[in-house]
């Protein structure tokens, strides 16, 4: 299995790093591709909404076939995506390249959760999910400075085409190098419907989970993912580079809370107050930067990196989510966790755009249109913690 999570884990730096390009080149594709606000916004959550459709028939097809076939062969939309956004000329060519990609990093993370539910105690779920996390968010360090210098020394299209190739040796490496974990002993087969979620559905402790889902890890991905670029731009006048420093402060947080993370469910014996004290300290940022957005270019890249650091929670809700899933259906159900997750970031995304288009072409000022938009983010958050304060506790033993 060392193999097995070592391939996993390498698929997964491309994920991460599809996830977060974008905020180092928007401005120049913008300008390339004649794109406005709410353009970018489609863009960056047609990636987020594919990957969220593909969830459910993904976590059919794990129980049913494994992840070796389905990651490897959904990998190669990625490869397709990528090329067709290298050669993007029309506004409409990034956003289906983005949505291909979307398709392809789909059952990636998903994969690796599969393999950990499968193999290792349950107990050990949150840290070695969340450590994968951990490794994985390197993508969004490549996704930065490195990605920013590649662009300024080839170019974005074919810096994308090259990014393309990577991704089908990926893609490669999947199909030849990754084991399928054995069955449960005595699990039910998965049979019916593909898309048949009910048995899922009536699991009523993942419920409170669900507003948390949708809103805490789309927020993240929408300020590291798409916003956190245009900001240092527009607010501070950074260029391209400078904006790849910034964002990498905030793509090693992540990684740093991803690891922190980790083992804290069980050095506490909880997960649901794990997950709710770092929520409120993400909405505590936000709101800073929401009253005080022209803070200043460290002060910012300071509250940015709380952000990612603190509001790095996914590993340790998956965990939770986990913890009431039998294992005949622990791909669905994982699988439904994670749609929530990406589909609320398919969703924030382009709103969040139409937001910041609305008040750009009504003239706002970019540092009162970027508080309104952390604002937003904060009150969301927020109510949706009020809902995941109701959630039953999963306490892990402390192996």
């Amino acid at each position: 299995m060392v193999v097995t999570y070592a391939v996993l884990v390498a698929a997964y730096l491309l994920s991460q790093f599809f996830r977060a390009f974008l905020a180092v080149i928007a401005p120049e594709l913008a300008r390339d591709i004649g794109l406005d606000p709410a353009d970018l916004g489609l863009v960056s959550g047609a990636f987020f909404a594919a990957f969220a459709l593909a969830q459910v028939p993904i976590g059919m097809a794990f129980d049913r076939i494994g992840p070796r076939v389905t990651v490897s062969v959904l990998m190669l939309a990625a490869v397709a995506g990528s090329a067709l956004f290298g050669f993007a000329a029309r506004p409409w060519h990034p956003v289906a390249g983005m949505a291909l990609i979307g398709i392809g990093c789909a059952p990636v993370f998903m994969g690796a959760l599969f393999v950990i539910g499968r193999t290792a105690g349950a107990a050990r779920f949150a840290t070695l999910s969340s450590a994968i996390v951990g490794v994985g968010s390197l993508g969004n360090i490549f996704a930065a400075t490195p990605f920013a210098a590649t662009v300024a020394a080839i170019g974005w299209r074919h810096a994308m085409l090259s990014v393309a190739v990577l991704t089908f040796v990926g893609a490669a490496a999947v199909a030849l190098l990754l084991r399928d974990p054995p069955p449960p002993a005595g699990a039910a087969k998965a049979t019916g419907n593909p898309f048949a979620m009910g048995e899922v559905l009536r699991i009523r402790e993942l419920w409170p989970m669900i507003p948390l889902a949708l809103t805490s890890y789309p927020i993240l991905a929408a300020v590291r993912g798409l916003w956190i670029g245009p900001y240092f731009a527009e607010v501070h006048g950074l260029g391209p580079l400078d904006r790849g420093n910034a964002v990498m402060v905030m793509g090693f947080a992540m990684i740093l809370g991803s690891f922190v993370y980790g083992p804290l469910d069980r050095l506490f014996g909880t997960r649901k107050w794990v997950v709710a004290a770092g929520s409120a300290v993400t909405v505590a940022a936000l709101v800073l930067l929401a009253l005080n957005p022209q803070v200043g270019v460290v002060g910012a890249t300071i509250a940015f990196a709380v952000i990612g650091g603190f509001g790095m929670t996914y590993g340790v809700v998956m965990a939770h989510a986990r913890a009431f899933l039998p294992e005949h259906v622990l791909g669905r159900g994982l699988s439904l966790m994670n749609a929530c997750m990406i589909g609320g970031a398919g969703l924030l995304q382009p709103v969040s755009g139409a937001l910041v288009g609305h008040f750009a072409a009504a003239g706002a000022a970019p540092a009162a249109t970027f508080a309104i938009l952390f604002g937003g983010f904060a009150v969301a958050l927020t109510a949706a913690l009020a809902v995941y304060l109701f959630a039953r506790d999963a306490r892990p033993a402390r192996d």
